[in-house]
């Protein structure tokens, strides 16, 4: 557990170290804050169809914005730095691990809006502009990690709806959590428990993310800055035709490769595109 909290501490440690250059320079903190904006109605585009569904708007909002949203964490993520010895041997282990992806997926996408927006140079962000600061920054690798830890964060939410002792380990942890500062971090997994739960299977909607963002990154990386993708005929997939053996893995699949088909744990009749819809 120890190199669990040593991971964690170098994470939180990296975001800090951002939001002190930022603090330096007020137009780069300008610059970041509207990447971050312009990120987030992205995601509100192109998941729109997702947005609006009965089984997984409260998901797609829970992505939106508690892993990929404009909020500030700042007080969050100093609550989080002074306590990591007391999170690593309250929590269960496997929780740690999850906690441990999390801050650097926060690392990593803190570093990333800061280039970009180090890149993206002053005036209005359009798709043309973001796409060129994304290749200014390059770093397919670490693009390519940002999406696999947001993938683990949530195939990790999805595992623990199969696990009601590890539920009730949660709740029990409620008291101790907040008694000890930990109470964003316990309300942050808890709501990600229900949310993932109440979809009764989240293979579709993590494939559909896999299989959207990769795509928007090799659009991005290929210059394709406004190609609609709807160009192309879209793939298309039942939401009752991924099941629980088409989990996405952290690998990265071609760009709109159909999961494995298999069977779901609820019917639903909606279609969902793996294309994203036509914007970035």
């Amino acid at each position: 557990m120890n190199a669990e909290r040593q991971r964690i501490s170098d994470h939180l440690a990296r975001v800090e170290a951002e939001r002190a250059r930022r603090a330096g320079d007020a137009v780069l903190a300008e610059r970041t804050q509207a990447i971050k904006h312009w990120q987030h109605a992205r995601f509100e585009r192109s998941y729109a169809d997702m947005l609006a569904s009965p089984r997984y708007a409260a998901a797609s909002r829970f992505f939106l914005e508690d892993l990929y949203g404009p909020t500030d964490f700042t007080q969050r993520d100093r609550q989080f730095a002074r306590i990591v010895p007391a999170l690593v041997r309250l929590f269960p282990r496997e929780i740690v691990k999850t906690v441990a992806a999390l801050a650097e997926l926060h690392a990593l996408s803190e570093q990333f809006d800061s280039a970009m927006a180090a890149a993206v140079g002053a005036g209005v962000i359009d798709e043309a502009g973001y796409g060129r600061a994304w290749r200014r920054v390059g770093d397919p690798p670490g693009r390519e990690r940002q999406i696999a830890l947001m993938l683990e964060v949530g195939g990790a939410l999805e595992r623990y709806t199969r696990n009601p002792l590890l539920r009730h380990s949660l709740r029990l942890m409620r008291g101790p959590a907040h008694a000890a500062g930990l109470g964003a971090l316990q309300e942050f997994l808890e709501r990600g428990f229900d949310t993932f739960g109440a979809m009764k299977g989240a293979n579709e909607f993590l494939a559909l993310i896999s299989a959207r963002e990769r795509e928007l990154a090799a659009r991005l990386f290929a210059a394709q800055d406004d190609l609609p993708t709807s160009s192309a005929a879209p793939t298309r997939v039942a939401a009752s035709a991924i099941g629980p053996a088409a989990v996405p893995s952290t690998a990265a699949p071609a760009p709109g490769a159909t999961p494995v088909a298999a069977r779901a744990p609820q019917r639903d009749d909606r279609q969902f595109d793996q294309r994203a819809a036509p914007t970035t």
